[in-house]
């Protein structure tokens, strides 16, 4: 593991984690919880499994997971974040919310799993009426399926098809993305091939979360 030499908490922590699929490991381990070595790789596509592995020993070896043996009938290793490594999901979370101002560009290779379409709404989306009865809102996106809950307030997500969504949003990830996170109004979604079927009141009760753009320099000032 490389250094960058410097007496500085962000350099240190870059030394940590700053390698390429590195925060990408961290981002599975987060939505998938334990994993064994294939469910990491089906995870990250494109990694390689001697990178894959290095990468895990290296994480291993700063503290970041655990690797364990799993009884029967999984029977092999399961690797998990440590505590210390638990407290990078913040970290994260800024990364991706600071990411989306990029996802304006859907390219042709990129990869899409339905993980990836159901942490953005719990992450980046807040239930502004939560007195309001609970809904769902099922998303369909690039052929991967999600669903969002809104119950008492809170937005909670899961792969999968729900039973009886009050609301289907269906398109390209870009189109689903880009509405749920704020960078598309309802009608540039639909003219990147969204269909929204049900309740469209719903896209009004779950809004993105509002972001703090004060410049450090100005917090300071203060």
């Amino acid at each position: 593991m490389r250094s960058y030499g410097q007496y500085c908490s962000i350099a240190r922590a870059l030394d940590v984690v700053g390698d390429r699929w590195t925060l990408l490991i961290v981002r599975e381990l987060l939505l998938q919880g334990p994993c064994r070595f294939t469910d990491l790789r089906n995870g990250l596509p494109g990694i390689a499994a001697n990178l894959l592995s290095s990468r895990l020993k290296e994480l291993e070896a700063a503290g970041l997971i655990t690797r364990e043996d799993a009884p029967p009938p999984i029977a092999t290793a399961l690797y998990r974040l440590s505590e210390t490594g638990l407290e990078l999901e913040p970290v994260l979370k800024a990364l991706g919310l600071f990411g989306l101002r990029f996802m304006t560009e859907e390219r042709p290779d990129d990869a899409f799993q339905a993980r990836w379409l159901a942490y953005a709404p719990q992450w980046f989306t807040t239930d502004t009426d939560p007195d309001a009865a609970p809904a769902v809102i099922q998303l369909c996106a690039g052929g991967e399926l999600a669903f969002i809950e809104l119950r008492e307030g809170r937005v909670r997500t899961q792969v999968g098809r729900a039973a009886d969504p009050d609301l289907v949003l269906d398109g390209p990830p870009r189109s689903v993305l880009g509405l749920l996170s704020g960078l598309l109004d309802l009608d540039s979604a639909r003219q990147l091939d969204l269909t929204a079927t049900g309740r469209l009141d719903l896209l009004t009760r779950l809004q993105p979360v509002p972001q703090d753009h004060t410049p450090v320099q100005e917090q300071a000032g203060r």
